[in-house]
């Protein structure tokens, strides 16, 4: 038998893990301490309450070693039943070859935030608290790099807004004289306040974001009038349209250059053209395509108004280009949903000429035209103008200073005669005014013969449309449809009500009325009602095969009788022809 104080030198070294820490250290068991939650666990002492030698808590090598060593479990004291539970300790503080960490530690951690935070039904979410802990104390395989994150379109959309409710500088300097100069902008919250009466437009929320958007527009392009025409629904994205007005000579300007960087190539396209004319002598066809017809200009008809459209309040302004006649009338035989990108192609049939931004301008060029109404009386023809507008039809109209407005009973009058029109209508041709296509040119009359043998073209007739302010009245009604409805914002307070009028031609388009303010506007899909189901125009019939005649009729082949009655008069005309040239001679020689 070795004495106690052998036994204790005899004692070996365990190797103890900190939690902490990933490297191993020995400790003599003897000195190492006991905590608090292993005080806890390890709370069976012997019945005679004789204090026990320390053990290393947490750690499975000693453990390990208590159970293989006989001379370990000597020193500790420890019965059976004590032993089986270091063991079972020894198996929860075994850290995962995966993750590496244990299952003691974690459920410790768990059980102290179960405590620390106190949950409400806490069986009910121990699982998740569980993937918490773990999310804590994870750490990745990656390097420092921070790793870029996808915005949401939530957060996107914020960042892009953010510009539009911070001040310019230039707003904080100028203090107050912005109230002194006019400005272009219009109040939008008061005209939607108007719409939401009658259950028309758009929240409050994005009519504010509008109003500062605009505001964006008005700050950055010279402007004169600015105008929320109305918002287009598309199938990925929205529409948002201002339609304005530039100051004088400004948008000239911008026009000359963008003609200036389109020309050059034209021109050196011409001249390559001209070179292969002069080398190419082959016959060319005498078909000529029928004209082109011209655009109108700037500030006249179609084009008398610039839009901008934009997705949403915050994202740039894009300038829609002028609108030609081919693209209104192919525009008319069509129908296609908008989807919100631009530059998106157009595939119908017919073929329509351009991309999603010309198809755009188009419908707002037809709607503008058949929805744009105001007051009777609000707008009157400048008596300067009248006179030197003595041909053709008056297109420019002035504010009426003398107005005093039409009470909301006779706006709402079923008679529809105080709404008149107060833009341009649009000819089947697809200008405002007519042009005429058969104009005739200088080089197709080169020279007198040519011009007398060419028959002269019947000469077109007009097309005449219905005149600007011409009372909404007239317009035609669709499968006994009235064209408009209007009614009264109110029936339960008619004094204060305001009167709206609705466009059954062109779902989406509204104006209100009252004392002496109106507007106009339109939010819907951009399509025209129609009663019948769309169908998309047959394709041309099919081209008719040339007449046959006996100028192209094929003979028919000789059959073999008549092939060698045809070699047999061919020898003999040969034959002849010899003995004539042998008579011939012999004259000669005789000579």
């Amino acid at each position: 038998m070795s004495s106690p104080a052998e036994v204790a030198e005899a004692q070996p070294s365990v190797a103890v893990v900190d939690t902490d820490e990933e490297q191993p250290r020995d400790v003599p068991i003897t000195q190492v301490p006991v905590t608090d939650t292993a005080q806890e666990i390890m709370n069976n002492t012997p019945k005679n309450n004789s204090p026990k030698p320390t053990s290393p808590a947490g750690t499975p090598h000693a453990s390990v070693a208590s159970a293989r060593s006989p001379l370990l479990n000597m020193a500790l004291n420890l019965t059976p039943k004590e032993q089986e539970f270091k063991n079972a300790k020894s198996y929860l503080l075994t850290a995962s070859t995966v993750s590496n960490i244990n299952l003691y530690d974690h459920l410790s951690r768990v059980l102290t935030k179960v405590l620390d935070e106190r949950p409400v039904n806490v069986v009910d979410v121990i699982e998740d608290i569980s993937k918490d802990v773990k999310k804590s104390k994870f750490t990745g395989d990656f390097d420092t790099i921070l790793n870029k994150v996808d915005k949401t379109t939530e957060v996107a959309i914020a960042e892009s807004q953010k510009v539009l409710f911070e001040r310019n500088q230039e707003d904080e300097h100028e203090g107050g004289g912005e109230d002194e100069v006019e400005t272009p902008l219009p109040n939008l919250p008061e005209l939607m306040y108007y719409f939401e009466q009658g259950a028309i437009g758009i929240s409050r929320e994005e009519s504010i974001r509008i109003f500062l958007a605009l505001k964006q527009l008005v700050d950055n392009y010279p402007l004169q009038t600015c105008r929320f025409w109305g918002k287009i629904l598309g199938t990925e994205q929205n529409y948002i349209i201002a339609e304005v007005e530039y100051r004088e000579g400004e948008e000239e300007e911008e026009e000359e250059e963008e003609e200036h960087e389109a020309d050059d190539p034209e021109k050196d396209e011409e001249e390559g053209e001209g070179e292969e004319q002069e080398e190419d002598d082959t016959p060319k066809a005498d078909y000529k395509p029928p004209p082109i017809i011209p655009k109108e200009d700037n500030r006249t008809g179609a084009n008398k108004k610039v839009y901008f459209v934009t997705n949403e309040p915050g994202k740039p302004w894009t300038k829609l280009p002028p609108v030609t006649p081919a693209q209104i009338v192919c525009a008319r035989q069509i129908i296609k949903f908008l989807t919100g990108r631009l530059d998106a192609p157009i595939v119908s049939y017919p073929p329509f000429p351009g991309n999603e931004t010309n198809y755009l301008r188009a419908q707002i060029a037809r709607i503008s035209a058949g929805t744009q109404i105001s007051p009777l009386g609000y707008y009157q023809f400048d008596e300067e103008e009248e006179e030197e507008e003595e041909e053709g039809a008056r297109d420019t109209f002035i504010e009426n200073p003398d107005f005093e407005g039409i009470p909301v009973k006779d706006l709402v009058d079923p008679s529809l005669s105080n709404w008149v029109h107060h833009a341009q209508h649009i000819l089947p041709q697809g200008r405002c005014s007519w042009f005429n296509p058969i104009q005739p040119q200088e080089d197709d009359f080169e020279d007198e013969e040519d011009e007398e043998e060419r028959e002269e073209p019947d000469e077109p007739e007009p097309e005449i449309g219905p005149a600007v302010l011409t009372p909404i009245s007239e317009d035609v009604e669709i499968d006994t449809i009235p064209p408009w409805t209007a009614r009264l914002s109110s029936t339960l307070v008619p004094q204060y009500a305001i009167a709206i009028i609705q466009s059954n031609l062109w779902p989406g388009a509204f104006a209100f009325g009252t004392e002496k303010k109106f507007e106009n506007v339109y939010i819907g899909n951009g399509h025209k009602y129609s009663p019948d189901n769309y169908s998309p125009p047959p394709p041309p019939p099919v081209q008719e095969e040339f007449p046959s005649g006996p100028e192209i009729t094929e003979a028919e082949d000789p059959t073999p009788e008549e092939e060698a009655a045809l070699r047999a008069a061919q020898r003999e005309a040969m034959e002849a022809a010899e003995d004539l040239e042998d008579v011939e001679e012999d004259d000669d020689d005789d000579e």
